[in-house]
């Protein structure tokens, strides 16, 4: 069992600057390489603020201009504000990192969180995250008169969801009864140890992501606890229970490093760590247990390669 400590960085008017956050993050990140703190969760606020990862496509961000932090973790473009929990578990990590392993630790206690408030979530198929699924696609409702078939998200490479009105607006998903994003992880692995995290969406604004392709996900959306609901959920209301799942989870894992796999008759050198914000591709092999989900755009013949953000 490996102690876990949570440092609650600023919520409400106190919320943190993105900028200041990653600095306190490679603070702590140094200190737990040398051992001289325990594993640490910051969990905070952040005023409005597009983040991306390495893997964001200039199609991706905000068509106005407005600005983007570029980041060193894993995944694609995201928004961070007002209403949304977001955790950064700077852990210490067997070599060579099992991140697929990590990643699935940190859902498996969002997933938890999410049904404490009788909210039923999931994982799909190559998307990382904390999901509730909508409708099977054959059964979603026609946009603008057209089935699925001829939905140009999945047929037209140059479809732009930003400039194409509420009847796409990722905001908008829950009333489509599309699969619909509650919360985000990217995460980055440095000398063994994580950065980064989730970003949990409790009562924010979701229209601040309908200015962005969030993750770069074109057929599904996002959504909050208050929207599932139907009512106000509050950080506040959330903060000991996620908490309580993260550690529970964490502190309990047995944690082992990645198994590397070589051809027959190989022999076995020195492990490669996992290269840091590497993109991480989760299979239904791996969901430990929760169900699975393909994503639209598999289903529709399309398979998509995700990234964690």
């Amino acid at each position: 069992m490996s102690e876990l400590r949570f440092v609650r960085l600023g919520f409400g008017d106190e919320a943190v600057e993105y900028q200041e956050a990653w600095q306190k993050q490679r603070e702590v990140h140094a200190a737990r390489f040398e051992d001289l703190v325990p594993d640490t969760c910051l969990l905070l606020e952040h005023p409005p603020v597009y983040t991306a990862g390495r893997r964001t496509a200039d199609s991706e961000r905000p068509l106005d201009g407005t600005p983007v932090i570029d980041v060193d973790r894993g995944g694609k473009i995201t928004w961070h504000g007002p209403g949304q929990l977001v955790g950064y578990p700077i852990q210490k990590l067997p070599r060579p990192v099992d991140v697929v392993a990590h990643v699935r630790r940190l859902e498996d206690a969002l997933i938890r969180t999410a049904a404490d408030f009788g909210v039923e979530t999931s994982r799909v198929e190559g998307r990382s995250g904390v999901w509730v699924l909508g409708d099977p696609v054959e059964q979603r409702q026609m946009l603008g008169g057209l089935s699925l078939d001829f939905d140009p998200r999945l047929q037209d490479e140059e479809f732009d969801p930003r400039l194409n009105g509420p009847e796409y607006a990722p905001s908008n998903a829950g009333q489509r009864r599309e699969d619909r994003k509650l919360a985000a992880i990217g995460i980055r692995v440095a000398k063994g140890v994580t950065m980064h995290g989730f970003a949990l969406n409790v009562n924010p604004d979701n229209t601040w992501f309908d200015r962005i392709v969030p993750c770069g996900i074109r057929d599904a959306g996002v959504t909050s606890l208050s929207n599932e609901l139907g009512r106000e959920i509050t950080i506040e209301e959330v903060l000991p229970v996620a908490e309580k799942h993260l550690r529970d989870i964490l502190e309990n894992a047995e944690l082992a490093p990645r198994v590397i796999e070589r051809p027959a008759g190989q022999s076995a050198g020195r492990p490669v760590e996992e290269p840091a914000g590497q993109p991480v591709r989760p299979s239904v092999e791996e969901s430990a247990g929760q169900p699975v989900r393909p994503s639209v755009e598999q289903s529709a013949g399309q398979p998509k390669a995700s990234a964690p953000a």
